[in-house]
């Protein structure tokens, strides 16, 4: 009998051991599948886009020198990053969207807040914070260069007028659709005050501050860059300094390059925000 029982435990380990492994190779289709279905819309957009680019190419609309291929754009793009000055350049023009969206976020946050617990306020700016996101970055630059000449305090200036009024409105419009349940809830547990926003209302209205957190990097990326096709600073090579240069020059295969690689890095950003949403939207039961 004891003999019966230790043979039949490596069979039955074994047939564990294989479900297991059954159940793994299941999860790791599934992981497979999430991640080609999440792709394969990009990829087709991708594919989409460059035949119609080649098809209006080969249509021969404009010369060639003035509306390369797709090919020798992407055969100049990957000659550039393989150059220190296109790294540094990179370097420069992140260094500055990053600082002031940074900047520009502690500002839009704090003014945010304040706006929507104080009436008077909202009524006195809540118009003019909607009226500033509406208004076009760059014609702010003529103001900008008069106060601070062609400099990066001028560039910040812009991102800064150009950010914070998303930002602020994000975080308005969030405690604005904070339910009336959740207010009563908290304050029926003693929070009032700061303790309410910091424990209740900023924590439900984080899905829409996020929002505007990412509506905020767009306006600062749109405007860091108007601001370095009209600015340029010695020794300070940027992304739009050479998308000027090659403008110049007529070399229109790098500049479209330059356009494709600023494209991806907006791109990468939004994917950032994206992921995060996500993670928030899972958090609270909003999608599996």
């Amino acid at each position: 009998m004891a003999l019966e029982v230790t043979e039949r435990l490596p069979g039955r380990d074994n047939t564990e051991l294989r479900g297991l492994d059954a159940l793994d190779l299941g999860d790791s289709h599934q992981r497979s599948r999430r991640v080609w279905q999440a792709a394969w819309p990009k990829l087709a957009a991708i594919v989409l886009a460059l035949g119609a680019w080649q098809a209006v190419v080969l249509s021969g609309w404009k010369p060639s020198y003035l509306l390369p291929g797709p090919l020798p754009v992407f055969r100049e793009l990957g000659h550039q990053v393989t150059t220190g000055d296109f790294w540094k350049a990179v370097s420069i023009t992140m260094t500055r969207g990053l600082v002031g969206f940074a900047i520009a976020a502690v500002i839009g946050l704090v003014l945010g807040v304040v706006v929507s617990r104080s009436r008077v306020l909202r009524a006195a700016i809540g118009s003019l914070i909607t009226g500033l996101q509406t208004m076009p970055s760059i014609a702010w630059f003529p103001l900008a260069i008069l106060l601070f000449q062609l400099s990066e305090q001028a560039i910040l200036f812009v991102i800064l007028i150009g950010a914070v009024p998303s930002i602020a409105n994000g975080v308005i419009g969030g405690v604005d659709y904070v339910p009336p349940l959740l207010l009563r809830a908290g304050r029926n547990i003693g929070a009032s005050g700061l303790s309410l926003y910091r424990h209740v209302v900023l924590p439900a209205a984080l899905p829409s501050i996020v929002s505007g957190l990412k509506q905020g990097w767009a306006f600062a990326w749109r405007s860091l860059l108007a601001g370095e096709l009209l600015v340029s600073i010695a020794n300070r090579p940027s992304l739009g300094v050479f998308l000027t240069q090659s403008r110049e020059l007529g070399d229109t295969t790098y500049m479209i390059a330059l356009m494709i690689a600023i494209l991806a890095i907006g791109i990468a950003v939004d994917a950032v925000f994206a992921s995060v949403d996500t993670g928030l939207r899972r958090r609270r039961g909003v999608t599996a």
